[in-house]
C-alpha cells in the first residue's frame, strides 16, 4: 500500500510542503534544510523528512494513527502508538469489529460522513476506553495522480492525546461549580426567608438563579412594613455575577431596610443608596426600584434608579406601565432622583421584576416587556400563582442564562363581611379650643361603632387626644385626624402643616409639656412620624387588635 500520497493529508503537512517549495536558496553552496545534513564529526548524511519512509514517520509519532478504507472502513494500518493504547488490530477487518473503541466513542458515523463528503471532521476531547482523552481528526484519503488506491477511498484517523488539557478543564469546571454553589447559597441566604405580609396587600416573590456560575448573584427583593398601614416594596439588580455581586446585594438590601425606617420619600431613599453604593465599590453599580403603598391614597409612589418599569393590571384587566421619572443606576453619583406614582386601587395587581425575566439576546428589551404585559393581562389568581405563571410564560428554566427575581403584590377588592374589617374615618380640625373635645368625641363615636372592646376603645381615645393636643401645641393648620382599622390593627394618625417631627423625650416633674408622645409610645404597639410630600407631617400610632376584636 502506498503511504506517500496519503501522508500529504496529515494535519500541517501541506503547509510545510508549501513552505519548502517557496523557499529560495540565495547563497551558493548552502544545503536545503529539508533534504540532508552533513555532520561535522564525519558521520554519514542523515536523511531529510522527504526521504524518510512514511510508515517510519507514522510509527514514531506519539499521536494515534489509523487508516481505514472502503464503505465498511476496513483496517489498513494502525501505528505503534495506537497499538500501545488499544492493542494490536487485525488488518483487513471492518472497523466495527476490529476497532471497537472507535464505535464506543461514536466515531463510525463520523467516518461515514467524511467518506461521503470528502471533507475532514474533528471530534474534540473524547474520553477513550483506555481512560485517556483524545481529539480525533478524520481526514479523507482519495485516489489521485492516476494511481488506484488499494481498497478504494479511505479515511485517516489522527488522535492527539489531550488528557492533561481535559483534566485541567474538568478541574476548572469543578471550581466554577463550587463557586456557583457558593454564590447561590449566599444569594438565597441574603434574600428574605419569609416575606412580610402587610394588612392591605397580598405579596409573593420568587427567585430563580441562572444556570451557570456567571448567571448567579445580584438580584434581590424585599417587603418592609413601615407602620401606619404603609408598605415599602423594593427590587434591585447588582451588575455583575458571582459571590461578589451577591455580597454587594446583601449590603444594599440591609441598607434599604435601615433607610426605610426613616420613612422618607422613595427618591430620598435612592439618594442615600446611591452614595452608599459608591462607598461599597466604586466599580459596582446597581439598578433599583423603591416603592411605597399607602392604602389611604390608593396609589403606589415609587422612584427608579435605572430599573425596568413597574407593571400594574387594574381590576378590569388593563395593564399599564409606570412612567418616568427614572434616574441612572445606583453608584453613578451626581444625580438627583425624583418620585412618581401610579394608581393601585382595590382589585389591582402590580409586578416588579429584574431584567432576567424580559431580556433576551435575540430580541429588543421593549419586546420582552410587551410580552410580559400580555402575560400579566391573562394571569389571574393569588400573587404566587401570578408569579409562577409569569416566570413560565417568559420561558425561564433551570438553564436560564441570567438570574430572575419577581415580586407580585395585589390590593384585594374586599366585599361582604370581609369589608367590615377594613374601615376608615377622618375629621378635619380647624384648631382652637374646641378641636381637642371634638377629636375625642369623634374618636369615641367611631371606635364604638366599630364595636371595639372597652379597653381598646379607651386606649384609642386617649391616643387620639394626645396626638391632637400635640399637633395643636406644636403644629399649624390644616389639621386632620384619621382612624383606620384593618383585620389586624387599629391605626390613628394626625396630620398638620408643620414639618418639625416630634421625638420622644423624658419630661421632668416640673415640665408642663413633653409627656404626650411618651404616653402614646407607652400605650400603643408602635408609633412614628413622617413628613408629607406637600409640606407638614403625619404622626401615627397603632394598636394590635385582640383576636376577638379582629
Amino acid at each position: 500500500m502506498n503511504f506517500t500520497r496519503w501522508s500529504a493529508r496529515l494535519p500541517g503537512t501541506q503547509r510545510r510542503a508549501a513552505a519548502r517549495t517557496d523557499h529560495v536558496i540565495a547563497r551558493e553552496g548552502s544545503v536545503p534544510t529539508a533534504r540532508a545534513e552533513h555532520l561535522t564529526d564525519g558521520r554519514p548524511l542523515v536523511p531529510g523528512v522527504d526521504e524518510l519512509p512514511v510508515r517510519d514517520v507514522l510509527d514514531r509519532v506519539p499521536a494515534l494513527v489509523a487508516l481505514v478504507h472502503g464503505p465498511d472502513h476496513r483496517v489498513a494500518y494502525v501505528n505503534d502508538s495506537y497499538a500501545a493504547a488499544f492493542g494490536a488490530r487485525p488488518l483487513g477487518a471492518p472497523a466495527r469489529d476490529a476497532l471497537p473503541e472507535l464505535d464506543e466513542l461514536g466515531l463510525l458515523p463520523l467516518l461515514d460522513q467524511v467518506l461521503r463528503s470528502g471533507k475532514p471532521r474533528t471530534l474534540k476531547s473524547r474520553k477513550a476506553p483506555d481512560g485517556r482523552s483524545y481529539t480525533f481528526t478524520c481526514t479523507p484519503v482519495a485516489e489521485g495522480d492516476g494511481h488506484r488506491v488499494p481498497g478504494g477511498p479511505g479515511v485517516l484517523v489522527f488522535a492527539t492525546d489531550v488528557t492533561d488539557h481535559a483534566e485541567a478543564a474538568e478541574r476548572l469546571r469543578a471550581s466554577e461549580r463550587r463557586q456557583r454553589e457558593t454564590a447561590v447559597t449566599l444569594q438565597c441566604s441574603l434574600l428574605p426567608q419569609e416575606l412580610e405580609q402587610p394588612d392591605d396587600l397580598r405579596v409573593a416573590a420568587t427567585y430563580q438563579p441562572g444556570g451557570t456560575e456567571a448567571a448567579v448573584g445580584g438580584d434581590w427583593y424585599d417587603v418592609i412594613t413601615l407602620g401606619g398601614g404603609r408598605t415599602a416594596l423594593v427590587i434591585g439588580d447588582v451588575m455583575g455575577r458571582g459571590v461578589r455581586a451577591a455580597a454587594v446585594m446583601g449590603q444594599l438590601r440591609t441598607a434599604v431596610r435601615a433607610y426605610a425606617r426613616l420613612d422618607l420619600p422613595p427618591h430620598e431613599i435612592l439618594q442615600l443608596l446611591d452614595g452608599l453604593a459608591t462607598e461599597i465599590d466604586a466599580n459596582q453599580i446597581a439598578t433599583c426600584v423603591y416603592a411605597i403603598h399607602d392604602p389611604n391614597e390608593g396609589r403606589l409612589v415609587y422612584s427608579s434608579a435605572g430599573h425596568l418599569p413597574i407593571l400594574v393590571r387594574d381590576e378590569n384587566g388593563d395593564v399599564s406601565r409606570a412612567d418616568e421619572p427614572t434616574g441612572p443606576p445606583l453608584g453613578t453619583g451626581g444625580w438627583v432622583h425624583a418620585s412618581g406614582s401610579i394608581a393601585l386601587g382595590p382589585g389591582s395587581t402590580a409586578v416588579l421584576y429584574t431584567d432576567g425575566l424580559v431580556e433576551r439576546r435575540d430580541e429588543d428589551l421593549d419586546e420582552g416587556i410587551a410580552a410580559l404585559e400580555r402575560a400579566l393581562a391573562g394571569a389571574t389568581g393569588s400573587p404566587q400563582v401570578v408569579c409562577d405563571r409569569l416566570v413560565r410564560s417568559a420561558g425561564v428554566t433551570a438553564g436560564h442564562d441570567d438570574d430572575v427575581a419577581v415580586l407580585v403584590l395585589q390590593h384585594p377588592a374586599r366585599s361582604g363581611p370581609d369589608s367590615e374589617l377594613f374601615r376608615n374615618a377622618a375629621l378635619e380640625l380647624l384648631g382652637g379650643v374646641e378641636a381637642a373635645p371634638r377629636a375625642r368625641a369623634f374618636a369615641s363615636g367611631v371606635l364604638t361603632s366599630w364595636r371595639f372592646p372597652t379597653e381598646l376603645h379607651d386606649l384609642g381615645v386617649l391616643a387620639a387626644s394626645e396626638l391632637v393636643a400635640n399637633s395643636l401645641q406644636h403644629g399649624t393648620p390644616p389639621m386632620r385626624l384619621r382612624l383606620r382599622r384593618t383585620d389586624r390593627r387599629l391605626i390613628i394618625e394626625v396630620t398638620d402643616g408643620d414639618d418639625h417631627l416630634p421625638r420622644r423625650r423624658r419630661a421632668e416633674p416640673g415640665d408642663e409639656s413633653g409627656r404626650g408622645i411618651a404616653i402614646v409610645a407607652t400605650i400603643a404597639s408602635n408609633w412614628g412620624s413622617r413628613r408629607t410630600p406637600g409640606g407638614g407631617k403625619t404622626v401615627w400610632c397603632e394598636f394590635v387588635l385582640p383576636k376577638a376584636a379582629a
